[in-house]
């Protein structure tokens, strides 16, 4: 055999022995991973998640996804001739554009993750937040503000057990952010929300939040990782963590202080982002304690 495929043998059998010792500790644990961003929309990264998804599966750990969907809900909403407006962030959703938000989200979008997944042979099961009353959702209240931001919510509670069934059964729950509200009506809610949430109350061993950014940078942009709550409030205090970081950020350290073991900002952007910061050493972004 030529040396030099010698040496890639070698270095393909060296990146199964590091993640081995990963493999053996998450063996039967629950990795709840919100997936999102460039991750959905490039081809190339879509069958890179589906395959990551389904690796983890098959080495014994129990993967949970719950998937956004913006974009694909501002097409849907463009092609039907529906103007969408926006208020800090937030769509403001009335009953029409909620109709239009769980076809896509519940359907379209949910159901090509699924698919992409059992191409693979990963067994993925779709659901909403409304399947076996999952997701107890209540109209979002942001202090200080006047607008009504229609059926945007936020999660009042979650019921787990249909997705522990589904784990036990050995499926992969893919999971629309939708809930059912306590006032009868439906609710779109953030997806990074409901699955800090979901992770929480599953005791998740994990939550991966995958963004379009290569996790927490300090101001020379380098990436900063294994932070905990006073280094992260010293980073905020000191403007380093900030816009649309901070939400990101804040989902992930409320997971762990409700019970997660550890959560990880990572880039969605990078090939096998999501092996690479569950099965080797180093990772691919911030994991926070």
């Amino acid at each position: 055999m030529p040396s030099n495929q010698l040496d890639q043998k070698q270095q393909v059998a060296s990146i199964l022995i590091e993640a081995l010792p990963y493999i053996q500790q998450f063996h039967g644990k629950t990795i709840v991973i919100k997936y999102g961003g460039n991750a959905m929309i490039d081809d190339a990264l879509k069958e890179s998640f589906a395959r990551d998804v389904v690796l983890m599966k098959v080495v014994g750990m129990n993967p949970v996804v719950v998937h956004g969907g913006g974009p694909q809900i501002s097409g849907a909403l463009e092609r039907l001739g529906k103007e969408t407006t926006f208020v800090d962030g937030l769509r403001v959703t009335d009953t029409d554009t909620m109709e239009i938000v769980e076809m896509v989200l519940g359907g379209l979008v949910n159901k090509e993750i699924v698919k992409l997944i059992n191409s693979h042979q990963g067994n993925a099961v779709g659901l909403t937040g409304k399947d076996g009353d999952m997701i107890k959702a209540q109209k979002i209240n942001i202090p200080g503000s006047t607008v009504d931001y229609g059926h945007v919510g936020e999660v009042a509670s979650i019921n787990a057990n249909l997705v522990k069934t589904l784990e036990q059964e050995n499926f992969i729950p893919v999971v629309a952010p939708i809930g059912s509200g306590i006032d009868g009506q439906t609710y779109n809610i953030n997806a990074d929300s409901v699955a800090g949430a979901l992770a929480s109350t599953l005791k998740a061993e994990k939550l991966v939040l995958m963004t379009n950014t290569p996790g927490v940078l300090d101001k020379q942009g380098e990436l900063l990782t294994g932070l905990d709550a006073q280094q992260i409030s010293d980073l905020k205090k000191d403007g380093t963590i900030k816009g649309g970081m901070m939400p990101k950020v804040d989902c992930a350290l409320d997971a762990v202080v409700n019970g997660v073991k550890t959560s990880h900002i990572i880039d969605g952007r990078v090939n096998h982002a999501l092996l690479l910061e569950v099965l080797t050493d180093k990772g691919v972004g911030t994991l926070i304690r």
